[in-house]
C-alpha cells in the first residue's frame, strides 16, 4: 500500500512508481514573477509556462502517462473510419462499465454540449450535487437552469463528513414533487465536486438518486471525469464497500446511471473524452450530432494515439495502487497545512488541496476576489500556479452585480505521478510564509472582463500596491533566495 509505517516515525506517502523521464523546471526570480503576473492580468490562466515553477492549475490533461500507455500509442490504427483502435477502446469501456454504446469526443465539455442540446430546452431544470463552470454554461445557453442540491455539510470548510459531495435526497424529492418530472431535463451527479474541494459521492447516494430518477422517468447522468479519485474514497471511506474491488464499485455506479460522460484528460490521463450508455435511442440521437460538432463516430475529434493510451489508462484506473496516488499525496498536503493552522478544505478530497481563501484573506472585501488575490500572491511568493475557484469563476447576475460564490477556494491541483514530495513540501513552506504575512495581501478588480467564463481570459489589477509590499517582506525574510 502507498501508506506504510516508518521506523523513524514520519507519516509520508510512498510513491508506487519510479520516474524514468524528466522535464526541466525553472524558478524565476521574484521580480520576474511580479512582472509575469502583471502581464497576465493577475489571472494565473494567462501565465506562460516559462515563468512557472510548479504548475498546480489543474489535473486536466497534465497527468503523467505510464510506460504502457506511451508504448500503446505506437500500435494505433489511424484509419479515418472503422479503426481497430476505436474497437479496442469501445471494448474496454464495455468491459469496465457494461455499457454497449460509446461516442468519442475531444474532451469533457464536448459531452456537455451534446447532452445539453439533446435534453435541455427553454425552462428546463437540471438538479445536481454541485455545478461545474462549463456544465452550467452549456445548460444555460440552451435555456435551462441549474439547481444545486447539495447537503449543508458540503459548504462547511472544516468537516469530518467523508462524502460532502452527496446530493441532498430530501431536496431532490421535494423538487420533483413541486415541479413535476417533465420539467426536469436530467439529474446530474459529478463524481467528486470540483468547485467545493473535490469532495466525493458515496455509492449509496448514487444508487438512491438512481432509484428516484427511474421511478420518475428522469434521465440520470454521471460526470465521471473525477471517477478515479471517487472510487478510491468509496473503497476507503464507505463501510459497505471496503471489501469490494474497484471494478465492482465501478460497475455499481455504472448500473445506477443512464448515461456516463467523462473527460479523459482526468479519467484515463489522455486528451479526449466520451459518452457511454445502454440506451439505443440516446445513442442514435447523439450519433447524428457527432460529425457536426466533433468528428466521425470512430474518432470523435481525438487522436487515435490518445485513444490507444486511453484504453490502457482506463484499465490502469482499476488498479487501486494507481488511483490512490493522487488522494494520498493530497491528504499529506492537507494534513500538513492543517497542522500549521492554515485554513484548508477538510476532509482531504480529490483533484488537489484547496486553500480556504474566505478565511485566509478575511480582511479583503468579498467584492475584491479573495481567491483570485490569493492565487496571485502565492504565485509571487513561490512560482507555484494555482487556480481560483470562487467568485471570479461565477457569472455575473442579470443586473451586472457579482454573484458571490458560496466558497472562495485556491485550488492547488496535484496531477497524478507528476510532483515529488520535496516539491509539495516547498509549496507548503511558501504557503506557511504567506499565511504569516497574509495581512499584506490586498484585493483585485477587473479591468478587462469577458461576458462568459471570465475566469479563463479576464484581467485584473490590484486595488493597492500590496504586491510590492509583499515582495519587500519576502526579500527581507529570504534575502536573495528565490
Amino acid at each position: 500500500m502507498a501508506n506504510i509505517k516508518y521506523f523513524l516515525g514520519e507519516q509520508i506517502p510512498l510513491e508506487m512508481h519510479k520516474v524514468r523521464v524528466v522535464q526541466r523546471l525553472d524558478l524565476v526570480p521574484i521580480e520576474r514573477r511580479l512582472e509575469a503576473i502583471k502581464e497576465g492580468g493577475n489571472n494565473t490562466f494567462l501565465l506562460f509556462n516559462k515563468d512557472i515553477y510548479l504548475d498546480m492549475l489543474t489535473d486536466s490533461g497534465v497527468n503523467a502517462m505510464s510506460d504502457k500507455q506511451i508504448a500503446s500509442m505506437m500500435v494505433a490504427d489511424d484509419s479515418y473510419a472503422g479503426s481497430a483502435t476505436f474497437t479496442r477502446l469501445e471494448s474496454k469501456l464495455a468491459e469496465i462499465f457494461d455499457k454497449k454504446f460509446f461516442l468519442p469526443v475531444h474532451q469533457g465539455r464536448a459531452c456537455e454540449n451534446l447532452l445539453s442540446q439533446m435534453l435541455v430546452k427553454e425552462g428546463s431544470l437540471v438538479p445536481m450535487n454541485y455545478h461545474f463552470t462549463t456544465t452550467k454554461a452549456h445548460i444555460g445557453v440552451n435555456g435551462g437552469k441549474v439547481l444545486e442540491l447539495y447537503k449543508a455539510e458540503a459548504l462547511n470548510p472544516i468537516s469530518s463528513d467523508p462524502f460532502k459531495g452527496d446530493m441532498d435526497i430530501d431536496a431532490l424529492n421535494a423538487l420533483i414533487a413541486k415541479e413535476g418530472p417533465d420539467k426536469i431535463a436530467f439529474i446530474r451527479i459529478e463524481a467528486g465536486t470540483n468547485l467545493i474541494g473535490g469532495q466525493p459521492v458515496s455509492l449509496a447516494n448514487y444508487e438512491i438518486v438512481s432509484k428516484i430518477s427511474r421511478d420518475n422517468g428522469i434521465p440520470f447522468i454521471v460526470d465521471a471525469s473525477l471517477l478515479a479519485d471517487n472510487l478510491h474514497f468509496i473503497k476507503q471511506r464507505e463501510d459497505a464497500c471496503k471489501e469490494m474491488s474497484i471494478r465492482e464499485i465501478t460497475k455499481r455506479i455504472s448500473d445506477a446511471s443512464d448515461i456516463i460522460y467523462f473527460s479523459a484528460r482526468k479519467l484515463g490521463h489522455v486528451r479526449g473524452g466520451g459518452i457511454i450508455t445502454n440506451d439505443e435511442k440516446t445513442f442514435k440521437t447523439l450519433l447524428e450530432m457527432l460529425p457536426l460538432y466533433e468528428g466521425f463516430s470512430t474518432y470523435g475529434g481525438m487522436s487515435v494515439r490518445e485513444m490507444e493510451a486511453m484504453t490502457v489508462g482506463l484499465e490502469e484506473t482499476m488498479d487501486e495502487e494507481m488511483i490512490n496516488q493522487g488522494p494520498v499525496f493530497i491528504e499529506f498536503m492537507v494534513n500538513e497545512l492543517t497542522r500549521l493552522g492554515i485554513p484548508v478544505i477538510t476532509p482531504p478530497g480529490g483533484l488537489g488541496a484547496h486553500l480556504d481563501a474566505m478565511a485566509f484573506l478575511d480582511h479583503v472585501p468579498r467584492g475584491e476576489y479573495r481567491a483570485g488575490a490569493l492565487a496571485s500572491a502565492l504565485y509571487i511568493a513561490s512560482g507555484v500556479r494555482g487556480m481560483e475557484r470562487g467568485t471570479i469563476s461565477e457569472e455575473r447576475e442579470a443586473d451586472g452585480s457579482d454573484h458571490l460564490a458560496a466558497v472562495e477556494l485556491l485550488r492547488l491541483a496535484l496531477p497524478r505521478r507528476v510532483f515529488t514530495l520535496s516539491q509539495i513540501k516547498y509549496t507548503i513552506d511558501r504557503i506557511a510564509w504567506l499565511y504569516e504575512n497574509r495581512k499584506l495581501i490586498g484585493g483585485l478588480k477587473f479591468y478587462e472582463e469577458p461576458k462568459v467564463l471570465r475566469f479563463f481570459f479576464g484581467k485584473l489589477e490590484p486595488t493597492s500596491n500590496w504586491q510590492e509590499k509583499l515582495i519587500a517582506k519576502f526579500k527581507a525574510d529570504f534575502g536573495e533566495s528565490l
